[in-house]
């Protein structure tokens, strides 16, 4: 077990080292540079169409409205990253890391957008009538039958993946939480868990874009309250948090109380990765959402596609990082989501607690039902609709072993990130291939406005 360990953090580190990061970021410039700064100048034009979007378009093809399939990408991307992994970041990186996270999510709404174009236009309809798309879709829709390996490869990636990112660290930080703060034992919570988990992906996408629809936006807001209620009370440090978050991204950031100090590059390396890890852009399942949405046009719903980014990290993770930084919990010496309990305790005592608390259970649940739903169509796309409902039984029986895992966590952590870079190759090799087309379809639409 320790060669395979060593072996997986070896295999980690490559897969978020100097080339990854660089690939990553490299590409959300580039097509940030070839949309002509699209993703900044239409932001408003964005939140309009997705308040729209909480009705199908008329004559509109696809399952869910727009607003829900958004909401179904945010279900997976608002979870433990915008607790855990900010605090994480920080806890490695110093506050420096949090402008990193920033320059991802910033360039890392081109690559939202171009996905979800692509998904939109190159989706399929499957033979029980579900509208099925994502970066296996249009690399073999898109580049054809010389690249369908490659779509494969991202398949056969993120059905793995999602049983570790989507479904037993979720499980696991639910049950933890609920053992930690209520006492409630970690078999009962799986059993619960497995139960409503159950209830939402019997009934496929639809049932699922419904309840993230509701769920998401409602656990968000209350989050982001908790936290602005902290800022304001604390406003008077808010100047001095930013300034440090962009002096340090530069400088790196000296020892501080139970803080060891980091340099520079490990502020970009964790800040990159944690802000991935969080809104997933790049990493290629937001796609498979988005083309469920009911929409006749690829452009509108990729438009709305890339808020997902924008909210999960601008808004959100900027929200932990401020709390954390301006209580001066982030110099405590705790890391994960203690150092965000703790920071948002001491900024709002007793209740503060209650808002990460509530938080991680939340959002972990409706992280783990949209990897469901990823880790389905990748499988689907391997398997054909046979494998359908055989993996959802699966899925709800590894809840069970994610909630009572303890020694193998930390080991599970580091799987789930190289499946991640393991799926963002290929995703991003297609996004590269086919930016012509995300800039044509683009200008057209625009041409016309």
């Amino acid at each position: 077990m320790e060669a395979f360990t060593k072996l997986v953090n070896q295999v980690d580190s490559f897969m978020w080292g100097p080339v990854m990061l660089v690939l990553l970021l490299g590409t959300g410039f580039y097509l940030t540079i070839g949309l002509r700064g699209m993703t900044f100048a239409r932001i408003i034009y964005a939140f309009k169409l997705l308040w729209k979007g909480r009705t199908a378009e008329e004559g509109s093809e696809g399952q869910i409205t727009p607003f829900n399939a958004l909401s179904t990408a945010l279900a997976a991307t608002i979870g433990t990253g915008n607790i855990a992994g900010v605090a994480t970041a920080i806890y490695i990186g110093g506050p420096g890391a949090v402008f990193w996270m920033w320059v991802t999510a910033l360039v890392g709404m081109a690559t939202k957008y171009g996905e979800a174009v692509l998904a939109v236009k190159y989706r399929e309809v499957d033979e029980v009538g579900n509208y099925v798309g994502g970066p296996m879709y249009y690399i073999k829709n898109g580049l054809g039958e010389n690249w369908k390996w490659l779509g494969f490869a991202f398949a056969f990636f993120g059905m793995i993946a999602a049983f570790g990112i989507g479904n037993a660290i979720q499980a696991n930080s639910v049950a933890q939480a609920a053992n930690d703060h209520f006492a409630v034992p970690l078999w009962l919570t799986a059993v619960v868990l497995a139960v409503l988990t159950f209830m939402v992906i019997i009934g496929g996408i639809k049932r699922l874009g419904e309840v993230a629809g509701k769920a998401v936006p409602t656990m968000a807001l209350l989050y982001v309250v908790g936290a602005l209620i902290i800022i304001v009370m604390n406003i008077g440090e808010l100047p001095a948090a930013l300034g440090l978050i962009v002096s340090d991204a530069f400088t790196g950031t000296a020892a501080a109380g139970g803080f060891a100090g980091s340099t520079i590059m490990i502020a970009i390396q964790f800040g990159v990765a944690r802000g991935v890890f969080s809104n997933e852009a790049g990493l290629g399942t937001a796609p498979i959402a988005h083309a469920a949405a009911q929409t006749n046009d690829p452009v509108r719903q990729a438009t709305i596609g890339m808020l997902g980014t924008f909210i999960d990290t601008i808004i959100v993770c900027t929200m932990t990082a401020l709390v954390i930084i301006m209580t001066g919990a982030w110099t405590s010496g705790e890391t994960g989501a203690s150092l965000s309990t703790l920071a948002f305790n001491t900024g709002l005592p007793g209740f503060g607690k209650v808002v990460v608390v509530f938080g991680i259970l939340i959002f972990a649940y409706t992280t783990l039902l949209s990897w469901s739903y990823y880790g389905e169509r990748c499988a689907e796309y391997i398997f054909g609709v046979k494998v359908i409902q055989p993996y959802r039984y699966l899925w709800i029986a590894m809840i069970f072993v994610g909630a009572l895992l303890k020694d193998q966590l930390a080991l599970l952590w580091l799987i789930a990130d190289a499946l991640n870079g393991m799926m963002a190759i290929p995703n991003l090799i297609a996004l590269l291939l086919l930016s012509p087309v995300i800039f044509k379809i683009t200008r057209d639409y625009f041409a016309d406005k």
